[in-house]
Formats: structure tokens, C-alpha cells, sequence
């Protein structure tokens, strides 16, 4: 390992060997408090830390980072304070994520690190976002992100690489190459023999750099960062380097083979680092020793800081007021002047008009520039607001999600379309994992809209027509919105980009140029989380959102002489509990419909509320109608037996005449 002093000063070398020994030294005391059962876990980086400090002090302070497990160098030099990172790896109030999450998975808005969630890959994503946000702006900086070689193998490397690629992102994809993803030896993850090969394919650079060497890491970091602020494009950097312990510190390394632990000993940064010092007389054994008893008295006094702290006691009203960011609290009042328009037209009307109110709002999507979407609703968009704003994606939900937190984290609104909901599953991850959870682990919020054109009646078959809203009312930290009306889903839609929080807004594919009504101009917003009463009656309620309030509306029409509450929920999540309640109250007979499955839908959820909370004022057993618990079939006849229209006609002339 060859060091040298040329291009720094004896005052820089001395830094960057602080920088390694403190994270090495925190490794040492963690490693103990393991064992000694003063934590609970623990990910080493120890014989890594080159990679972590070279790379940090090799950018601004005001640069994103956004590390992973074996990255505490990256944390430590970015100066967090040792008692809020001893409280954070023992779970004490007074860490990133107030005991919520362990060790790594915490971010730090002031420091400018993004925390990581377990499935690693969704950080290249979010990285493509931050650096798009600094694009965007102008900003000369370069964002760097960490995935290791095992994590490479994900599809959220390809998406992210070449996301950052088409769009020319100042990004620094950092492989840690530890040459094991686990217990699993490189050869059984990939074949070809070096990262670097891999950028030919995206038409990006490429470096491989020896990930233990401080200098090397710190210089190609250095170099990268200048060039990509001046001409921006995504770099790959390879830091070979080698994971010495566990994955973690429960799966130990008996896999490895015989030697290879002590091959790689020899290669120690720190060690090597300081014997470099050490032989040009650039540090003093005294001096050494000095640095070493200075960080081992701020090490064990932070730790022993956090350990006394009192335990987190659970507090209910805490955890779930954290879950969200907090969102303004005044709509913007409805004009009083209106036109009729299609639903599809008032979808286009409130995101124009929202792009048109808020600078910073950002709209990506598959074929959403030119073309407009498969749907038409952004046409006109791109000569109105520019390519800038007006996205077209790259086939690859995850990374555009993921883009989309990263655009919040830089400041923007992101709305972004799934050209169908069917397709969400692509980027299930990054919505359930990182965009629900990140403001109630460590308080960042996630701005952020997904468009989600849904639903039957277009004879598009199993890919194209499922309703898959259930899946995100049970993600705690998601809003669902799901209007059924035109004023309604311009004013949803306003609101929901106005939300700091990230809504899934459902929008009815078969309603989207079948149903009119009159539609105020000029920018209005619609609070989330209030049903409406579409009609007033005494019989019987029916609860039902999206396409079902039409079809509860068209039976009513037809039998006349059925006085029906109608209650369309229109936000999903939140749910508006007082306004069941009420209707409950109102008719005490109770008929939920949804276009959904019957089984684990959201019906499911209303019925048990209305029993736990209104059984006295029931007259009837509340009935739940949906589709067949089938996959939606593409054939005309067949679509209309799994939808629950017929069984809904029979199912409320029971309840009513019960």
C-alpha cells in the first residue's frame, strides 16, 4: 500500500489520520459493548474506514452522502455528535430516530446524510432525486452514494445507473466491493471481474480505486466531484476493499477460507496509515498516543452519556403524531365560478394549476412530456412548463420513486404518474419502505405524489384493471386519495401536492371521460380525510368510494322509492370515522361497496369499526359487496361477473327490506 505526501499538508494528513482512528476506536468500544450486551447489534466496518473518510472529506460539507451499514467514517466526519450517535445505536430518545430503527438506518438533514433502509438499493434512487434537485437549481454539487457489491446485483443499480445516466446526474455511485455479500463469495454474484465494465453498458465513467488506501479513495472522490459539478453525468467508483467481520456481528465468518482474514489484516487503513506517519515523521509516537487517550476519554464519556439516559417509555399519542409531517393547515376557497368538465380535464386542471401556484413542483412519468400519457392528462404540459419540469422516465418505477423522495429532500414537490396502478408494483418498495417511513424514523418528509390510474370497465384485462388501493391503507404513514367526482379530484389533487406527506391519488380510469360535473376555475384545494354526502336519506347507508358511489347512484335513480344515505369516502386514509359513524347512526342499516376484492379490502376495516362502535345502532348485519376473489379477466362478460354490480343490486334490496 503506497502512501505518500505530495498535494498535502502535514496538517491535512494528520486530519484525515484523525478521521480514521476515530471511527476505528468507536468500532473497538462498540465491539466490546456487544459482547458486554450494552447493545443490541452491531454492523462492522472495521478495515473499512479508508472508503467512509476518504470519500467525506473528499466533498463539501453541503454535498449529500448517503452511506450504508459500513459507513460509521462517513457520520463520525461529518462531525455528528458521539452522545446522539451512542444514543441512537442504543435506542435512547435522544438518537436519529428516537428508538424506532437501529444503527445505520437513521438520516441527518443538518449533516446532509440520508439514512439507509434494510433493502440498500432504494438509496441509488433517492440519490438520483437529490442530485436532479441540485440540477434543477443550478447548484454545483455532487451527491455520492454507497451500495456495496452484493447489493449491486439489485434492480434498483440498473434503474438508478441509468436513470443517472439518461438524465446526465452529478452522481458518484460508490461500490464498497467487500468481495462477499454475506456468506456469499463474489464468483456466485457476479462474473465479470471488475465494476468498472459494468459502466460501458450505460455510456457513463468508471473508476476502480484500493478501497483501504485513504489517499487513493480521498483523491478519486476529489477528482470525480470537480469534474461532475462542472459538466454533470454519473460516475461508477469501485473501492476494493474487504469486509474483515460479520455482516453483522450474529452471522460471524466461518465461511471464510483459511488465511484470508489475515491477507487482508495486512492491508489494514489504519494501521497502514499510521505507520506512513510515523516513518516521515509527519506524527509523533507521543502525539499518537496523545490523540488516541484524547478520543478514547470523548468515546467512553458520549457512551456512557447515552447508556445512562432513561429508557424510551411507549407513548401512544408520540408515535403516531410523529407519523406525519405537519401539512398547512387552510384550503384555498373554491371560485365561485365553474365550468363542466370531465374527470380527466380536472386532473389536468389541478396539476396545472399547481404547477402554475408552486415553482417547485416536478411531474415525471413514462410518456408523460410530449405525448402527454397514455391518458392525455399532462398534454400541453411540456410548452407550458419546459422539459425541466415536465419529465419523461425511463421504464423503471423504483428509481423514479425513489427520485421523487430524493427531489423532496432537495426541496421540490414531486408528482409522479404510474402510467397504470397495476404497475406500482415495480415501485412497491421504495412507496411502503422508504416513502412511508422516513418522516417517522428520523423526521424527513417525503413530498411526494403518486398519480395511480385504476380500475375496470375498459376491458384491460389482469394487468391494467386491478384496484390495488388496499395495499396502501394498510402501510401506516401512506394518505390514499380516491375521488369519484371532477370538483373533487381537482381539489383533492391540489391538496395532495400541497401536503408535505406522500399521497397515492387513485384515478378512475372508466370515469375519467364518462362522468361530468362543474368544476370551479382558478386554483382551490379539499381537505383530506372528509367523506361526502352525495345523497341524504333514511333507509339504509351505503358507504363506497371512486366508481361504486356511480353505481350506488345509478340504483338509487332507478328505484326511487329507497331513501339511501350515500356516503362517498373519497380519502381512503385517513379514514373519515366520524362520517360512518354518523350515517350508521343515521340509517342503522349499512351496505359497503367497493370495486376491490372482497377478501383484505378496505370494506373489511369498515365493517369491524361500525360493529365495535355502533353495534347498538344497528338494525341489520352491516353487508360488505365487492368483486369476485379472482383475478380481473379481460373479456367483457367476464369483467361484468367479477364486478359487484349485480350482487350490489340484490345485496341492498335484502338489507332494506330485512
Amino acid at each position: 500500500m503506497r502512501f505518500n505526501k505530495k498535494g498535502f499538508t502535514d496538517s491535512e494528513l494528520l486530519k484525515m489520520y484523525a478521521a480514521l482512528l476515530k471511527p476505528r476506536m468507536i468500532e473497538e468500544k462498540m465491539l466490546i459493548a456487544l459482547r458486554q450486551g450494552r447493545i443490541s447489534k452491531w454492523f462492522s466496518g472495521y478495515g473499512q474506514e479508508a472508503i467512509s473518510v476518504g470519500a467525506t472529506l473528499a466533498l463539501d460539507e453541503d454535498e449529500y452522502l448517503l452511506p450504508m451499514h459500513r459507513n460509521l467514517g462517513m457520520f463520525t466526519t461529518r462531525s455528528i455528535p458521539l452522545y446522539s450517535l451512542f444514543s441512537q445505536f442504543q435506542g435512547k430518545a435522544d438518537g436519529f430516530t428516537k428508538g424506532r430503527d437501529r444503527s445505520f438506518h437513521f438520516g441527518s438533514k443538518e449533516h446532509h446524510i440520508v439514512g439507509m433502509i434494510s433493502h440498500l438499493g432504494p438509496q441509488m434512487g433517492v440519490a438520483d432525486g437529490i442530485a436532479l434537485a441540485h440540477k434543477l437549481k443550478k447548484e454545483k454539487k455532487a451527491t455520492l452514494v454507497v451500495t456495496g457489491d452484493g447489493g449491486a446485483s439489485q434492480g434498483d443499480f440498473h434503474e438508478s445507473i441509468n436513470v443517472a445516466a439518461v438524465w446526465n446526474l452529478p452522481v458518484i455511485f460508490l461500490i464498497e466491493n467487500n468481495q462477499w455479500g454475506l456468506s456469499t463469495p463474489s464468483k456466485e454474484q457476479f462474473k465479470f471481474k471488475s465494476f468498472v465494465y459494468k459502466a460501458i453498458g450505460y455510456g457513463v465513467k468508471a473508476k476502480s480505486v484500493d478501497g483501504n488506501n485513504v489517499q487513493e479513495v480521498y483523491n478519486a472522490v476529489k477528482d470525480i466531484a470537480e469534474e461532475i459539478r462542472e459538466k454533470p453525468e454519473p460516475y461508477i467508483l469501485e473501492c476494493n476493499t474487504f469486509r474483515m467481520r460479520g455482516h453483522e456481528e450474529a452471522s460471524g465468518t466461518k465461511y471464510y477460507p483459511k488465511g484470508l482474514q489475515d491477507r487482508w489484516a495486512k492491508k489494514d487503513p489504519v494501521e497502514n496509515f499510521r505507520t506512513f506517519l510515523l516513518e516521515k515523521g509527519v506524527l509523533d509516537p507521543n502525539e499518537n498516543e496523545q490523540m488516541q487517550a484524547a478520543l478514547k476519554k470523548e468515546i467512553d464519556e458520549s457512551f456512557e452519556q447515552a447508556f445512562a439516559a432513561p429508557e424510551i417509555e411507549f407513548d401512544m399519542e408520540k408515535e403516531a403524531g410523529d407519523l406525519f409531517a405537519p401539512a398547512k393547515t387552510e384550503l384555498s376557497p373554491a371560485s365561485e365560478v365553474s365550468k363542466e368538465m370531465r374527470l380527466v380535464d380536472a386532473v389536468q386542471d389541478g396539476l396545472r394549476e399547481s404547477m402554475r401556484k408552486h415553482e417547485n413542483v416536478i411531474i415525471m412519468g413514462q410518456d408523460i412530456a410530449e405525448y402527454g400519457g397514455v391518458f392525455k392528462v399532462t398534454e400541453g404540459f411540456v410548452e407550458e412548463f419546459g422539459k425541466e419540469r415536465v419529465r419523461n422516465t425511463p421504464l423503471c418505477e423504483a428509481a423514479i420513486v425513489g427520485s421523487s423522495l430524493g427531489l423532496s429532500v432537495g426541496g421540490f414537490k414531486a408528482v409522479m404518474e404510474m402510467q397504470f396502478a397495476d404497475f406500482v408494483t415495480e415501485g412497491f418498495n421504495q412507496i411502503v419502505n422508504n416513502l412511508a417511513k422516513i418522516h417517522w424514523r428520523w423526521g424527513q418528509n417525503a413530498d411526494v405524489v403518486v398519480r395511480m390510474p385504476t380500475g375496470a370497465g375498459v376491458a384491460a384485462g389482469p394487468f391494467h384493471s386491478q384496484s390495488n388501493e388496499a395495499w396502501f391503507t394498510h402501510t401506516a404513514g401512506l394518505k390514499v386519495v380516491y375521488p369519484a367526482f371532477p370538483a373533487d379530484a381537482k381539489g383533492l389533487l391540489t391538496r395532495a401536492i400541497e401536503d408535505p406527506n406522500p399521497v397515492l391519488f387513485f384515478e378512475h380510469k372508466a370515469l375519467y371521460r364518462s362522468i361530468y360535473g362543474e368544476v370551479p376555475e382558478g386554483y382551490y384545494s379539499l381537505p383530506i380525510g372528509e367523506a361526502a354526502w352525495v345523497r341524504k336519506g333514511e333507509e339504509v347507508s351505503i358507504i363506497t368510494y371512486g366508481m361504486g358511489v356511480h353505481w350506488a347512484l345509478a340504483w338509487l335513480d332507478k328505484n326511487p322509492e329507497v331513501s339511501a344515505d350515500v356516503l362517498d369516502l373519497r380519502t381512503l386514509s385517513p379514514l373519515d370515522e366520524e362520517s360512518i359513524f354518523k350515517t350508521v347512526k343515521n340509517t342503522g342499516k349499512v351496505l359497503i361497496l367497493q370495486e376491490d376484492v372482497m377478501f383484505g379490502g378496505i370494506a373489511s376495516d369498515i365493517s369491524s369499526l361500525i360493529m365495535e362502535n355502533c353495534f347498538q345502532d344497528l338494525d341489520a348485519p352491516v353487508k360488505r359487496v365487492a368483486s369476485l376473489n379472482i383475478p380481473i379477466p379481460f373479456t367483457k362478460k367476464l369483467e361484468d361477473g367479477y364486478l359487484p354490480v349485480a350482487r350490489f343490486e340484490k345485496a341492498i334490496r335484502e338489507l332494506v327490506d330485512y
